[in-house]
């Protein structure tokens, strides 16, 4: 049985991005960078909503062209190279080794899963507590970063369900992110 694994950044008060949609705030210091690599690596599918992808899709295949940061130049061809899941209803084409799921999102993820393989979907907050209202997510990857946004998108939408979660661990990555790692509570670590 493969897993799908929650991978977010977010602010302290709980955003994944600001008031105006910005996103410049997440510190990817050498550690965070070398765990996300560690993570990203070696036979998963990345998954995303339609917007996390057409942020995604519009940066990481011309990474070279905007960025000379170590992490970017590391991420880029790793993200060209793996397959990729985009759940979207209006989403027409994709590329970059892409399948898109338009329907029944919870039944095709759940099949995935069966088949072996490991999700890793990237933030995104509206698919994350879809799936999560569902019990689809298997482990949340939170990356809390010293910041407080005082407003923007939350990670989870209201009136998802509770959930029990199990600490499976937490760490300080660049002496600045913390990482809290839980799981559905009862499942393996």
């Amino acid at each position: 049985m493969g897993e799908l694994i929650h991978f977010v950044h977010q602010s302290l008060d709980g955003f994944i991005e600001g008031p105006n949609g910005e996103f410049d705030w997440p510190l990817m210091g050498p550690e965070l960078s070398a765990y996300s690599q560690e993570l990203t690596s070696g036979g998963k599918t990345f998954l995303y909503g339609r917007v996390v992808w057409e942020v995604m899709s519009n940066y990481w295949p011309r990474a070279e062209q905007y960025s000379t940061h170590e992490h970017d130049l590391a991420f880029a061809p790793i993200w060209r190279e793996t397959p990729k899941v985009v759940v979207s209803r209006t989403l027409e084409e994709a590329g970059w080794n892409t399948r898109i799921i338009r329907e029944n999102a919870v039944k095709e993820l759940t099949a995935l899963k069966e088949s072996g393989a490991t999700l890793l979907l990237f933030g995104g907050s509206e698919l994350a507590s879809h799936l999560s209202e569902h019990g689809v997510i298997d482990e949340y990857q939170v990356f809390v970063h010293p910041v407080v946004l005082g407003g923007g998108k939350p990670a989870f939408r209201e009136g998802i369900p509770r959930t029990g979660l199990d600490l499976v661990e937490s760490r300080v990555l660049d002496d600045q992110v913390v990482l809290l790692r839980h799981r559905r509570t009862g499942e393996r670590a």
